[in-house]
């Protein structure tokens, strides 16, 4: 069974959204980079803490995490700094 959407494995980070982990505060340049990227193919990438394990017993309904999905947390200033950066539409 094929379904609606598939990631590309062969899509390459294009552009950030929003400023980086250094501006923002949110790294120590050894520890990790919560950030978010648009791929060459309109995709979204995330990079922030796995917490699959933790919020899968608890999730709201409809929201399902497939076996290969991981949920990813990132802090809130990163996702408001790429605002200006995503489309309306």
């Amino acid at each position: 069974m094929t379904r609606p959407w598939e990631a590309n494995p062969e899509a390459n980070m294009a552009r950030r959204l929003g400023r980086s982990p250094v501006e923002l505060g949110n790294t120590d340049k050894v520890s990790g980079c919560p950030d978010i990227w648009e791929l060459d193919n309109g995709d979204i990438a995330v990079i922030g803490r796995d917490l699959t394990d933790t919020y899968a017993e608890r999730l709201p309904a409809g929201a399902v995490i497939a076996k290969d999905e991981r949920l990813a947390i990132i802090p809130r200033n990163t996702l408001i700094s790429a605002k200006a950066d995503i489309p309306d539409a």
